[in-house]
């Protein structure tokens, strides 16, 4: 079974009351996979009882604050919780990233340059590029580049990825941020999903129903995140807005819910 925990659904705005920047979990055969490190994501993740010890991956779609803000504190966490953990832990945690730089500053923010991340559980950090980019333990991630960052120059690698996660059976896209919807195309023409997790910080709702509709896309349900200021005034409107186009089978995501696709 897949279960997926939104740690935090709101955009990059200034703070808003019971929302936390973007972060979510994808949980399998109890190990966790984390798609961005919006602020206090580890915080909101231990007080909902996850076992941050069993992450085994960590993947960053951009490299703005509202996506990688908690990432050295999680980081902090789960070496904390190591040290009380009262056994000898021995695994690395992957860290998929759009630029390595991001880890070079938590390295140097949280002084870990230098000691031994040998010791226990370890950090091995890898540039993301298009294909799959992870495939372990029965969960397969593949990402593709978007133009939310631009293009890059040449030589230069994309900055910013939606990712396809496939595991117990179950085809997942969570789109990162993104200019366009046609971006999402070959992750979304790849095979039936059953779960497309899309943000509103830069789209309405109305938009994303409406291209999933009609270039009929094979999308069993659609969930929201990343919610920009119409979702966070009025989201009961909006909600009825993406239902009246797409079905009841469309979803807000909230701040510490839990579900599986």
């Amino acid at each position: 079974m897949v279960k997926i925990h939104f740690l935090g659904t709101c955009a990059g705005t200034e703070p808003q009351p019971n929302r936390r920047h973007s972060a979510l979990i994808v949980e399998h055969r109890q190990r966790l996979y984390w798609f961005d490190a919006g602020e206090s994501c580890g915080y909101t993740a231990h007080l909902m009882g996850l076992d941050l010890l069993q992450t085994r991956a960590i993947f960053i779609s951009h490299p703005h604050m509202d996506h990688i803000g908690g990432l050295p504190h999680l980081i902090w966490v789960i070496k904390k919780l190591e040290s009380r953990a009262g056994e000898a832990l021995e695994h690395n945690i992957e860290l998929f990233l759009p630029a390595l730089a991001i880890w070079q500053g938590v390295e140097q923010m949280l002084f870990f340059k230098g000691r031994a991340l040998d010791e226990g559980i370890g950090f091995q950090a890898a540039l993301i590029s298009d294909g799959i980019v992870y495939s372990e333990e029965g969960l397969k991630v593949t990402a593709r580049h978007n133009l939310h960052l631009g293009r890059p120059g040449p030589g230069e690698p994309w900055q910013s990825f939606a990712f396809l996660i496939e595991a117990a059976g179950k085809r997942i896209v969570y789109s990162g941020d993104f200019k366009t919807m046609a971006e999402l195309a070959p992750l979304l023409d790849s095979g039936p999903v059953d779960l497309l997790l899309v943000e509103t910080g830069h789209h309405t709702v109305e938009e994303i129903c409406s291209y999933v509709v009609e270039q009929k896309k094979a999308v069993a349900s659609i969930g929201f995140t990343h919610h920009g200021r119409e979702i966070l005034q009025d989201p009961d409107l909006e909600l009825e807005k993406a239902r009246a186009i797409f079905g009841p089978k469309a979803f807000l995501a909230e701040d510490r819910m839990t579900m599986t696709p």
